[in-house]
């Protein structure tokens, strides 16, 4: 996703990290000495090339394969109808790692003369630079890092830039107390130090250094700074207040050339960006498997399926950090399942881990924040590490070695 060449993807031209350099590189390789805290698209694009070519992956890869579908064979196994091709292939077992920024979420229903705006509307997905929209006036839909992005580049270029926002968040600027945000709270005290006690804290130190997000005329966060996903950004409060982002509530309606939103005002727009999010999908795998709505498949440390021994899922997570490390832990332990260097639990000891890290999930995050893709960063990180060493020594005793 970090380039566009034939094909849209989420990455826009002037997409930056919101996790920090050193929250997000892998723990095999570091980013180059130099890299900025929070580096630019290109700069991740490169580094994932890097990476590529230091362990040589590009002989194991085959680029621009899509898989249109993926049958589970009767007695094991998958047969894999790979793009055009008239012949299928067949594999001992299938990892999805397919990601789920890829399906755009457009309001549903459209809000009332939607259809009879006469200006260019879109998704986040396909905006890629602000230069179009010069001279215009643009509106931006949302109030999560895309919309935040997004809303900044085009105050630049457009003629009047607008935030419709329809739920408030927390804003959190990229650095604090002189260093990247997310390293402020060092990794033993997020684990350890429980986020209910944490989260009184945190905020009272976002209040203090930015001020609440009402002061610039946003809306109140819904919920605590650990009980929703925040926006990660340095220039979206800057910019309002120097008055080239006007925010403006939840829209009501549409008209040929205007917008009109539940306060009663109204505002001539010429385009309208849509941040309104991803549909979580598996396309090629039957919904006997996943489910009709995939974000609600529960998996043992979000890898392994509970009733399918030979399919795997890397990255079907939602993180309140970076997902680079994750997936690269998460990679490990299935690495060494497939090699018998890790085994896993027993099948209800899975099923009830499982369902422990749902509940426990659903009551910080609520019914509506994708609950069982939802993992705390560095807790999962300690988690998964600590699965990964019980694993090794379940497999030393089943291997009858020491355990």
């Amino acid at each position: 996703m970090w380039t566009r060449e034939d094909r849209s993807t989420a990455a826009y031209r002037t997409l930056h990290l919101i996790t920090s350099r050193e929250r997000t590189e892998y723990g095999e390789l570091e980013m180059p000495a130099g890299t900025a805290d929070y580096p630019p698209r290109d700069t991740v694009g490169s580094y994932l090339e890097e990476y590529a070519d230091r362990f040589g992956l590009h002989e194991f890869v085959r680029l621009r394969s899509e898989v249109t579908s993926a049958r589970r064979l009767a007695g094991g196994g998958w047969q894999l109808a790979i793009g055009g091709d008239a012949d299928a292939e067949e594999f001992d077992y299938l990892v999805a790692a397919n990601g789920h920024n890829e399906v755009p979420v457009w309001p549903d229903p459209p809000y009332p003369g939607a259809d009879t705006f006469g200006g260019r509307q879109l998704h986040a997905l396909d905006y890629d630079e602000p230069t179009p929209f010069a001279g215009q006036r643009v509106m931006v839909v949302g109030m999560g890092n895309s919309a935040m992005d997004i809303v900044t580049d085009l105050s630049h270029f457009a003629e009047r830039t607008l935030l419709s926002v329809r739920h408030g968040s927390w804003v959190i600027p990229k650095r604090l107390l002189g260093k990247p945000a997310d390293q402020v709270v060092k990794p033993f005290m997020a684990v350890h130090v429980p986020w209910q006690v944490r989260q009184p804290l945190s905020q009272t130190l976002l209040r203090v250094v930015t001020g609440p997000p009402e002061r610039y005329g946003l809306p109140e966060p819904d919920s605590g700074l650990f009980q929703s996903h925040p926006t990660i950004t340095d220039t979206v409060l800057s910019r309002i207040s120097h008055g080239r982002i006007d925010p403006k509530p939840a829209i009501e309606s549409f008209s040929e050339d205007a917008v009109t939103f539940v306060d009663g005002s109204s505002e001539q727009i010429d385009a309208v960006v849509w941040c309104t999010g991803y549909r979580v999908t598996i396309p090629f795998l039957d919904d006997s498997i996943v489910g009709p709505d995939p974000k609600e498949l529960r998996l043992f440390m979000r890898v392994f399926h509970p009733r399918v021994p030979d399919l795997f899922f890397v990255g079907l997570m939602q993180s309140t950090g970076s997902a680079f490390p994750i997936v690269e832990r998460q990679s490990e332990m299935l690495a060494g399942y497939l090699t018998g260097r890790w085994a896993p639990p027993s099948p209800r000891a899975m099923r009830s881990e499982t369902e422990r890290r749902y509940r426990r999930a659903l009551k910080r995050w609520g019914p509506h924040g994708r609950p069982a893709m939802r993992v705390d960063f560095d807790r999962f990180m300690y988690d998964l590490g600590r699965e990964l060493e019980r694993g090794r020594r379940r497999a030393q005793r089943r291997n009858g070695g020491p355990g």
